[in-house]
């Protein structure tokens, strides 16, 4: 259980932060559990109402946003946008790249501002080798991968695969809009603008971060989101890689209705005008003790980096700020946690040049007969089932997670490097892929 005191006296004068005065305030979450940490954090007065979140990446508390800010401004001021490029040693010295708990390679992380004031939380992996840069061959080159996490989630949880998957290429991890690190903004209620937002969102992302094209990796919300950000923007995608993905199938015309149990149809009803996580913050001072109870799996899934509930915490301190991504995925849903608009209906967009693969856990409640429906008209599909995972299948399974989507990414590069060296004159040579389903 945390228990938050919050200091009343501001230690430092209030800044201007995306055009709203914050009073920045010291808090102390107490966690009361075998022994007794202390995580500090930083809570934010923002016209009047209260914002409490976890300040930290893979467990470790970083530095406050007063100083990301500032560091961002010098930046912008002497026209510099670094932080998508190769950390040579003399850039790591100066910009003291971090490293985290559970992830070993040097990583920059930043606030990327988009329209509206809005910003997503970024996380950046390079390739070159520390100390030194020392860019790899052209032949071994690929394509930056950019990773999308699902519902509730944020990049923190890739903890167990961002060093893996940075090995072989340039790695971005985001926030979402409305989730984790990135700005909550109010969402259009109508569920085609708010996947639009999302999509729009991603894309000036894109923008500012300087990238050509991108192999696009999304679980769950983030595998749906990426799907129709390559319906929008197919030229920038060079590989669609859908995991465990949310919102294809529609919600089937289940004529027995009445042989669910009544009692879970009476908390559907009661629910339905609430989001889903609004338990989590009623709970108030009980939050992280509710998602240690629910989801007791995840310190089990992230115990060879973390002893403790530094997840679960993480997890909370996520999902206890204003609801604004999740309401946006409310208005996407229709009982119970369907989607209004299925993907399934409208993957066939993808143009048939972009390889897609889906990848499922062999214990997930997802099954994989949406990857299979759309294999039937894309026979290039690669469907790969990692046995013993569940829906959380790169924290489930990391090894051969990251074993399979570094031979995703190989084959992108392999076929990336066919068509430098023989392009087609209209660069409309189909992608191939390995086609039909694998366990691993």
């Amino acid at each position: 259980m945390c228990i938050f005191v919050c200091i009343s006296q501001t230690f430092v004068r209030p800044v201007q932060h995306e055009r709203m005065n914050v009073g920045l305030h010291a808090c102390v979450g107490v966690c009361v559990r075998r022994s007794f940490h202390v995580h500090a954090c930083v809570c934010a007065f923002v016209s009047g109402r209260r914002y409490t979140g976890c300040h930290c990446l893979c467990g470790r508390v970083v530095e406050e946003e007063v100083a990301e800010g500032e560091t961002q401004d010098k930046e912008r001021a002497m026209g510099r946008h670094d932080h998508h490029k190769a950390p040579c040693e003399g850039w790591q010295r100066r910009y003291n790249l971090p490293r985290s708990r559970g992830v070993n390679r040097p990583f920059s992380r930043q606030h990327v501002r988009i329209s509206n004031n809005n910003y997503l939380w970024t996380v950046a992996f390079s390739t070159w080798p520390q100390p030194g840069c020392h860019p790899e061959p052209p032949a071994r080159h690929r394509s930056p991968l950019v990773l999308l996490h699902g519902f509730g989630g944020g990049v923190a949880l890739w903890a167990q695969n961002l060093d893996s998957l940075s090995s072989s290429g340039p790695v971005y991890g985001l926030d979402l809009l409305g989730f984790g690190r990135s700005s909550r903004p109010q969402f259009c209620t109508d569920p085609e603008g708010a996947e639009d937002q999302f999509v729009e969102a991603l894309e000036e992302w894109r923008e500012k971060v300087g990238l050509e094209e991108m192999v696009l990796l999304g679980h769950n919300l983030g595998g749906y989101l990426s799907a129709a950000y390559t319906f929008k923007y197919p030229q920038r995608v060079k590989h669609l890689v859908l995991v465990e993905p949310w919102g294809f199938p529609a919600r089937p015309e289940n004529p027995n209705h009445h042989s669910i149990p009544v009692w879970i149809r009476a908390m559907g009803a009661v629910m339905s005008p609430f989001n889903p996580l609004a338990g989590l913050r009623l709970a108030g001072p009980l939050g992280p003790m509710l998602v240690q109870t629910i989801r007791s799996d995840f310190k089990q899934k992230y115990s060879s980096v973390f002893d403790d509930n530094t997840v679960s915490d993480y997890i909370y301190h996520l999902n206890a700020q204003t609801p604004s991504g999740e309401t946006a995925f409310t208005n996407m849903t229709i009982p119970y946690g369907w989607a209004r608009r299925p993907m399934l209906e409208r993957i066939g967009q993808v143009q048939a040049h972009i390889p897609v693969s889906f990848i499922y856990g062999s214990r997930s409640s997802i099954d994989s007969d949406s990857g299979y429906a759309f294999k039937k008209t894309r026979p290039d599909v690669q469907i790969t089932v990692i046995r013993g995972a569940g829906h959380y299948v790169f924290a489930d399974q990391p090894d051969d997670f990251n074993q399979t989507v570094l031979q995703i990414l190989a084959g992108t590069r392999d076929e990336g490097a066919k068509r430098r060296d023989h392009p087609h004159p209209d660069d409309t040579t189909p992608a191939r892929t390995h086609a039909g389903g694998r366990a691993v």
